[in-house]
């Protein structure tokens, strides 16, 4: 199965806003949403075509509400996230699977702390950091102090940014 995850902008309610709109809200019907993160939406999709495909649909929202669209597809990675246009460029055949691992963008996972429903607060990805692969390894997140980090792959465009 892929999965898709939507990080909703900083100063909007994701879920809110995709729900209160017809389309979204038929577009996202068939799917059992879960919240991976705070402010996003998680589901999963049969293929990777399925989930560019399903973004495609949500285009429209996602420019209005969402910061990051991104695409876990266990063909090019169990662990690491693609970024929407690597998600594209891979279904499209424009980059092989094993072409992907260069260019990223590491988030760190935070938790939220003083808050008496902590345990039950979903963890929130917190100031993205870009780094190239150069080997097997990649640089240690060092923006923060965090007990794990989200690696996404992103195309070269998008690095440079």
């Amino acid at each position: 199965m892929t999965r898709v995850c939507l990080l909703g902008s900083e100063d909007v309610n994701l879920r809110y806003e995709l729900f209160s709109r017809e389309t979204s809200r038929e577009a996202l019907a068939t799917y059992d949403l879960r919240e991976p993160f705070a402010n996003a939406i998680g589901v999963e999709t049969v293929s990777l075509g399925a989930a560019v495909s399903l973004l495609n649909d949500l285009n429209w929202y996602l420019v209005r509400f969402v910061d990051t669209a991104l695409v876990l597809e266990p063909s090019v990675s169990e662990t690491e996230w693609l970024s929407r246009d690597l998600a594209r460029a891979v279904r499209d055949g424009d980059v092989e699977p094993d072409e992907t691992d260069r260019f990223l963008k590491v988030y760190g996972l935070a938790t939220p702390e003083d808050d008496e429903f902590a345990e039950d607060a979903p963890s929130e990805l917190v100031e993205p950091m870009f780094v190239t692969r150069t080997g097997d390894d990649i640089p240690d997140y060092d923006l923060r102090d965090v007990d794990e980090t989200l690696v996404v792959r992103v195309t070269e465009s998008e690095f440079g940014a």
